[in-house]
């Protein structure tokens, strides 16, 4: 088999007429990637709504948009697209807001908890939203080429799904989520389960620990999880964002086995956050005798963004089938960080004790 690595798709089809996005929330995931995303994408921006309204005039007037009042003023635009990048205990109520039938996008994670995002679930139903959350890290350039490198074959059988983390993640920009219950999984490695979940499927069940560290008051920043598979397939994350100790050995990368090939891939983004380091893609393919460097054509932050709108655009406009992470496949994720969180809370087997 030869392996043509500017043959894997790397990217996501345009709506052929985008529509305005409005915005609620003016923290820096809007400015560092949405709308450099959606700028980049082309897709029209009609303003923002946030309730601090020093914070969304100063980047409404840097993009040349427009600060809404309330969210009720935001709610109103007509033949919006509408975009939360709001904290999760906020979803329900712009939400509700919404017009029934609306396209809308909700930030990770969906809700608090599973009872939260079963809440926004139901909500979603009710008023008929074409609802989709952001879990954009299926869209990045190098997943969307490695999804299809699986499946053209190149790897064979997926049997082993490596997560790898030890890096400084500056919590501070962050604010709101010191004093939350739930940090590092509901948070970060949220973005990790739903990316295997699009891979390998639904684990039967896990194994987790996470933990805070001694220098900061976060509830937890490092964890470490294994989702079960079954006897063929081997899944783990080890995350470490407290490894405050120089680039030379911190890490951000995946490595993904499969019975006749291999994929290495490095999340370029979180080194050095929010400037990043390039991310990297090499395949070993099946038949192949060395790694082969993928070139690619964009990274995480912020194509995945603008690849996560286009497919939303293109669903409310009937261009495409399917609305990848619907609030309905969500929901899956959110039962999977459940499940990690009462491992978790679950007492260890404990030692055997000596005779």
């Amino acid at each position: 088999m030869t392996f043509a690595p500017h043959s894997l798709a790397q990217s996501w089809p345009m709506p052929s007429n985008p529509r305005p996005i409005v915005t609620f929330g003016a923290g820096s995931i809007v400015s560092d990637a949405h709308f450099p995303a959606y700028a980049k994408g082309g897709f029209p921006i009609a303003g923002l709504y946030d309730p601090d309204q020093d914070k969304a005039r100063t980047l409404a007037g840097k993009w040349g948009v427009k600060a809404y009042a309330t969210v009720e003023e935001a709610a109103a635009v007509e033949n919006a697209i509408f975009d939360l990048a709001t904290p999760p205990g906020a979803h329900a109520r712009v939400l509700a807001a919404l017009p029934d039938g609306a396209a809308v996008l909700i930030q990770k994670p969906m809700g608090a908890d599973l009872a939260a995002a079963t809440e926004i679930l139901k909500i979603c139903r009710d008023k008929k939203l074409k609802a989709a959350v952001n879990f954009q890290l299926r869209f990045a350039p190098m997943m969307l080429a490695l999804k299809d490198a699986i499946a053209k074959g190149l790897l064979g059988e997926v049997v082993d799904f490596d997560v790898h983390l030890a890096l400084d993640t500056p919590w501070e920009l962050w604010a709101f989520l010191e004093g939350l219950p739930r940090i590092e999984i509901a948070m970060h490695s949220i973005h990790y389960l739903d990316l295997i979940r699009q891979v390998l499927g639904d684990p039967k069940g896990v194994h987790a620990k996470s933990i805070g560290h001694p220098n900061h008051r976060m509830a937890q920043t490092r964890t470490t999880a294994i989702l079960d598979y079954g006897d063929r397939v081997r899944c783990a994350l080890s995350i470490n964002h407290d490894h405050k100790f120089g680039r030379k050995h911190q890490a951000c990368e995946f490595r993904v086995s499969g019975t006749e090939g291999a994929a290495y891939i490095q999340l370029g983004v979180n080194l050095d956050y929010p400037r990043g380091e390039p991310d990297i893609l090499e395949i070993y393919p099946k038949g192949g005798t060395e790694w082969v460097t993928v070139p690619l054509e964009g990274t995480w932050f912020p194509d995945a963004f603008v690849g996560r709108m286009a497919n939303l655009q293109r669903f409310a406009a009937s261009e495409d089938a399917e609305l990848v992470s619907s609030v309905e496949d969500a929901w899956n994720t959110m039962a999977l960080v459940e499940a990690l969180y009462a491992s978790n809370a679950a007492p260890a087997t404990p030692l055997a004790e000596k005779p």
